[in-house]
């Protein structure tokens, strides 16, 4: 056990190591790729402006978004409705992603209690 954890230790060493030396060079590339992104002069009323744009933008996005719930719902109550015509290859799909959101749900219960299973902290 305690060989492992020099192993990991030493991995660990060796990836600081190498995010050191390459992560500034990686940063300069990521932003020289994507300057077309980004807004010059970068002030706080820019940032205001951007985050005003965003907001009205998804707001303008509800109604379609909207409709699409409605028509997924009306799908689910058609397949409903022909329940006794599903395959059983898409029951099985919707039991494993019924399952996953469960499994998702609990790992955000976990992430929220502070990663602890049982209990709260105190």
């Amino acid at each position: 056990m305690a060989s492992k954890l020099t192993q990991l230790q030493a991995k660990a060493a060796q990836v600081s190591k190498l995010v050191s030396k390459h992560g500034c060079e990686y940063y300069k590339t990521l932003l020289e790729q994507n300057k077309h992104y980004i807004q010059e002069p970068a002030t706080v009323e820019k940032c205001n402006e951007l985050s005003k744009q965003l907001l009205y933008t998804r707001l303008a996005s509800l109604p379609s978004r909207y409709e699409s719930f409605w028509k997924e719902l009306d799908y689910v109550k058609h397949i409903w409705k022909n329940r006794k015509e599903l395959k059983v290859e898409d029951a099985g799909i919707a039991a494993l992603f019924g399952l996953e959101c469960y499994a998702w749900f609990c790992v955000g219960e976990i992430a929220g209690r502070g990663f602890t299973i049982l209990d709260y902290y105190p």
